[in-house]
């Protein structure tokens, strides 16, 4: 594989959000499926994704720049010093080695001196045991099996927002990756803010395979509805008349209004529970709770406000009274 730094067309001093710029800018303009008639898209955009995994990474990129590891990210032998009869004056070779492990912090050098009964023990000392991988694992003359030495493919998460109703009732988006590329994905019904929907095969390729992709589902605020888990609450405005005297009121679901009968003396803030209008959910639909607020006109009103005061009068009662 060539420089990595020369595959993504940066300086070797470049910071890490040109390198990103630079990557994306490649990826949007070599991925595959914008290049579909190239028989050889897929391969350069595999080899900008494997120099990305170096220069992207700043614990490899500066083991890169050691000249501990390769392009492919693979270790570099150091060699050998000492050979010779002269050793440590016992007859035995005198081995000077360097080996390299791997591990969260990236590559870590380390050194020191010692003999080896078999290439098996000098493998392990040098590359932190993967020498002794089990027998039954293909591997090279290295001793490293493929499954230590190669990554598969990079995975790419992205969000979509959609509306409550498409939450309730399911469907299908078209969704722009970070990538450039666009994806259709299917909406189950029911589905909550946050959740995810995983594309499999749909990431970047690697040098083992292809990641996937990762969405994550956010819900828009309804103008008048609140979720409540596989439930919905909604306010709805009543006049006063209507609180008094009762009558039916329509209630706003997301397959349509519906009539709900109002009881007469309805006091403001009283819910009423609809049966199955929430949302779906496994084995039985949420409900729809409705809560009735009490609404006075916006203008005043001279007649109300009379009749208010003779009320007032003639029959007071203490709503609050046991607050006291």
């Amino acid at each position: 594989m060539r420089d990595p730094y020369e595959v993504l067309g940066v300086k070797k001093n470049a910071d890490a959000a040109a390198i990103k710029s630079a990557f994306r800018k490649l990826a949007k303009k070599l991925h595959p499926d914008a290049n579909k008639n190239d028989p050889k898209a897929a391969q350069r955009f595999a080899e900008i994704n494997s120099a990305y995994e170096i220069l992207g990474e700043k614990d490899k990129r500066k083991a890169f720049d050691r000249g501990e590891i390769d392009a492919e990210g693979k270790p570099k032998f150091r060699g050998f010093e000492g050979f010779g009869p002269q050793g440590d004056g016992r007859g035995g070779p005198d081995i000077n080695f360097e080996h390299f492990s791997f591990g969260q912090e990236g590559a870590r050098r380390s050194s020191g001196q010692g003999g080896f009964s078999n290439i098996d023990d000098l493998l392990s000392g040098m590359f932190g045991g993967f020498a002794n991988a089990p027998r039954g694992r293909k591997r090279g003359r290295s001793g490293f099996a493929p499954e230590d030495t190669e990554s598969g493919g990079r995975d790419v998460t992205a969000e979509v927002t959609i509306s409550l109703a498409e939450a309730a009732k399911g469907g299908t988006r078209r969704v722009q990756l970070p990538t450039g590329k666009e994806v259709d994905i299917k909406i189950p019904a029911g589905l909550g803010e946050g959740k995810q929907i995983r594309l499999k095969g749909q990431g970047l390729p690697g040098p083992a395979g292809v990641g996937d992709v990762l969405i994550t589902i956010r819900v828009a605020p309804h103008p008048y509805f609140v979720r409540d888990g596989d439930n919905l609450r909604v306010d709805v405005p009543i006049t006063l008349y209507e609180a008094v005297l009762g009558g039916k009121v329509r209630v706003p679901t997301l397959d349509g209004a519906v009539e709900l009968n109002v009881p007469a003396g309805t006091s403001s803030g009283r819910t009423f529970r609809i049966g199955g209008k929430g949302m779906p959910a496994q084995g039985k639909a949420g409900d729809l709770y409705a809560t009735v607020r009490i609404a006075l006109p916006d203008k005043g009103d001279r007649e109300l406000e009379e009749l208010m005061r003779k009320w007032r009068h003639h029959s007071p009662y203490d709503p609050r009274k046991d607050l006291k």
